[in-house]
């Protein structure tokens, strides 16, 4: 995994390298005790977007039924009420 994530670190693009640099520099007035605080809540967010993003592909295919895609269409279709009503200005 980690072999992995430093694949990705070697293919990033300049602007995302000099924003990498940027916080780098911020960071090194940081306190120690800062500087963990800060990696917590980095962890936190990466995996709050994974089980974000995990729970986005589990919704796929979630709605289940035994007809067809094009019974489904007919049936929304058929089951739609318009009202004919004028707007007046």
């Amino acid at each position: 995994m980690l072999i992995f994530e430093l694949n990705k670190l070697n293919k990033m693009t300049i602007t995302d390298k000099n924003i990498l640099e940027t916080y780098s520099n911020l960071f090194e007035g940081l306190s120690f005790s800062n500087k963990i605080e800060l990696i917590e809540r980095l962890t936190k967010s990466l995996k709050a977007s994974k089980s974000k993003q995990s729970s986005f592909y589990k919704s796929f295919g979630a709605f289940a039924s035994e007809k067809s895609a094009e019974e489904i269409v007919s049936d929304i279709k058929s089951n739609r009420k318009f009202k004919n009503t004028e707007i007046k200005f």
